[in-house]
């Protein structure tokens, strides 16, 4: 019996680390050794973290097997996308024209702004009194 082959990659987001491997398969989805609609139950994140794959057809052609680690959901769900995306590269070059255009290939390098000090926040101050 022939071993299929699979795909390993990295995809970050602000703090988060999602490491992403894919095989050939029927398109299930597991994160974190869970199923994903019961580690991310809104909607609207399963299609963010699946557009890779319905992007270039292959939603029922690659099982998916996620560990990701640090931040929040949003970030979670970001560094999935990227990190499908990564590998469904390495498993096929030729989808990168299809991904780039879309926007999935770079990282998204926005993050949280440190808190400064002698103020509030990053950019807000203290409030000035005059008396």
């Amino acid at each position: 019996m022939e071993k299929q082959p699979t795909y390993y990659a990295t995809g970050k987001r602000k703090t988060a680390i999602a490491r992403t491997w894919i095989t050939p398969g029927s398109g299930k989805i597991t994160v974190n050794n869970r199923e994903v609609e019961d580690y991310f139950p809104i909607e609207s994140s399963r299609r963010t973290l699946a557009q890779p794959l319905v992007l270039t057809n292959n939603r029922n052609n690659f099982d998916v097997k996620i560990r990701v680690l640090g931040g929040g959901t949003t970030g979670q769900v970001g560094a999935i996308r990227h990190g499908i995306t990564r590998a469904l590269m390495e498993a096929d070059p030729d989808l990168r024209v299809v991904l780039k255009r879309a926007g999935f290939v770079k990282r998204d390098p926005r993050a949280k702004e440190r808190k400064k000090y002698g103020q509030r926040g990053a950019r807000a101050r203290f409030q000035f009194s005059k008396r």
